[in-house]
């Protein structure tokens, strides 16, 4: 399979990425669960931090009538810094174009850490449109706005030296957890986010988030919609604040994490190392009955 060997990705040729065999080969599931809508951001895709073969696992098991990809998809900052891009990697990307060629629609958002694809706002590239901003509108009938988020991060946006040092300290913390859940598995438990853990337990990080949470919220009463879906922090979440309806899809290096619109208009947010344990603990009839 062809690999990407440079950060300066030749994004026309995209639209032919889907004709490539994945690593991994798409799991035959005869009926994956539907969604109306799916979002997913901050994967990190080039970085040993992503858990991709998790994700690829998600991507193989659910569909849905559009798919927004919300926001640091591609870690740009540390490939520049140190090029790491295995298949397992490729194989994601893959599954997102095929997708887009059998009809899901595909929305593409940039975050700040894949913001070199924002200069392609506008365009569409195998399917996969890029927008700087979307507004989606539910089967109950809200709107919502999407967006990335880091345009209400005061440090990524004012100070990006200091973005840069603690995206370093945040490096150092996902090696420890890679450390630490190559071992839990080596002992047959399963996946826990030390990170995840850590922000939780931090008051100044609790005390960032819910504050980020309120600004993000803020801006969506201004615009005179009903909610708001966002990344960027690695929290997911679903609560109103003020009136809005605030949702994050959460991420794909802590906590493996998507939201999920069903055909109600109802959304949910979707914790896939829960989904992938509880089916891990299912004996092996039952896990065929479930796929097939």
């Amino acid at each position: 399979m062809a690999t990407i060997t440079r950060l300066s990705f030749d994004v026309a040729g995209l639209a032919d990425f889907h004709a490539i065999t994945p690593t991994i080969p798409e799991r035959p599931i005869g009926e994956r669960r539907k969604y109306r809508a799916i979002w997913i951001s901050d994967v990190h895709l080039g970085t040993r931090g992503c858990n991709a073969e998790m994700l690829i696992d998600f991507l193989d098991h659910v569909d849905s009538d559009t798919m927004y990809l919300v926001g640091d998809i591609i870690d740009g900052w540390a490939m520049k810094k140190r090029f790491y891009w295995p298949a397992t990697h490729n194989d994601i990307v893959w599954r997102v174009l095929k997708r887009a060629k059998r009809g899901t629609e595909i929305v593409y958002i940039p975050g700040n850490h894949d913001e070199m694809f924002r200069q392609f706002t506008g365009l569409d590239f195998g399917g996969v449109k890029i927008k700087r901003q979307a507004i989606h509108t539910t089967a109950d009938g809200r709107r919502l706005l999407v967006l990335h988020g880091d345009e209400f991060d005061a440090i990524t946006m004012s100070h990006r030296w200091l973005a840069h040092l603690g995206d370093a300290a945040y490096e150092m913390m996902m090696t420890l957890n890679r450390w630490l859940n190559a071992v839990r598995r080596w002992m047959g438990l399963p996946y826990w986010s030390l990170s995840k853990y850590a922000k939780q337990k931090v008051k100044n990080a609790v005390s960032f988030i819910s504050k980020f949470e309120e600004i993000v919220a803020r801006e969506a009463g201004a615009r005179g919609v009903d909610g708001v879906i966002a990344g960027h922090i690695h929290k997911a979440e679903i609560r109103p604040i003020d009136g809005i309806d605030y949702y994050n899809d959460g991420d794909w290096v802590e906590g493996c994490t998507a939201l999920v619109e069903h055909y109600d208009g109802s959304m949910e947010i979707l914790h896939w190392a829960d989904e992938m344990a509880a089916r891990e603990s299912l004996p092996e009839s039952e896990v065929r009955l479930a796929a097939a």
